[in-house]
């Protein structure tokens, strides 16, 4: 089995050439609305157990890289009156380049033989209109799928066996809807899993998670 672990939603950067769209929104960009919180440096520290590894620090006000070209919400409200040539040029700058490495890594890893589990990392906002998220993590993956409900359930018990935190499954989304993983689930019918692990951010102290989440998220996925 090859473990790939990415994070699309790891900061709030604009690239230079789109700043000016993003004038006066600097609180919108430090809000959960432009990134993951905390995300990218849970990344860091459990990377190294990957064969392969990607994250993004472009923010998803930009473009939503965990989005399908044909989503509504592929731009965001900033980005969605742009010209139709700004917004290709955004896909074909920001958007194409991190997907086809990942899925081209993923092909190499099937096209040798191998079993590929892909982790997708991602945090959510601890209240979502008006109503407090009590789950701490969240793992979302498609129950129809038995090999993924078997890589689910193995984390599952693991976390448990670490962490008095709360988890539960397809929480706070569903691990059907459209994203990168429910795209490579299409491309890759057979011998691919992908899970999305989703922290909570009101688990963060003074912008990151804490080293005990950190942790336990590494020892999880090193007992698979």
């Amino acid at each position: 089995m090859k473990l790939v672990i990415t994070c699309e939603h790891g900061g709030n950067q604009i690239p230079s050439a789109y700043t000016f769209i993003f004038k006066n929104q600097q609180e919108l960009l430090n809000s959960h609305r432009a990134w993951d919180l905390g995300i990218l440096d849970a990344f860091n520290f459990v990377k190294e157990d990957a064969d392969f590894s990607k994250s993004s620090s472009i923010s998803r006000l930009l473009i939503e890289k965990n989005r399908s070209l044909h989503h509504p919400n592929l731009f965001s409200p900033i980005t969605k009156t742009l010209a139709f040539s700004v917004k290709q040029e955004i896909i074909e700058m920001h958007y194409l380049p991190y997907r086809k490495e990942v899925e081209e890594k993923i092909k190499n890893f099937l096209d040798d033989g191998d079993e590929v589990l892909h982790l997708s990392l991602h945090s959510f906002t601890p209240i979502w209109k008006d109503k407090k998220r009590t789950t701490e993590i969240g793992l979302l993956y498609d129950p129809k799928r038995t090999i993924e409900k078997f890589w689910v359930n193995k984390l599952k018990n693991s976390w448990k066996t670490l962490s008095s935190l709360k988890i539960r499954m397809n929480y706070p989304y569903l691990g059907t809807a459209d994203g990168f993983t429910t795209h490579l689930r299409k491309q890759f019918p057979k011998n691919y899993s992908g899970i999305e692990i989703e922290l909570n951010q009101g688990l963060l102290e003074e912008g990151h998670f804490p080293l005990r989440v950190k942790q336990n998220l590494r020892n999880m996925i090193q007992r698979l």
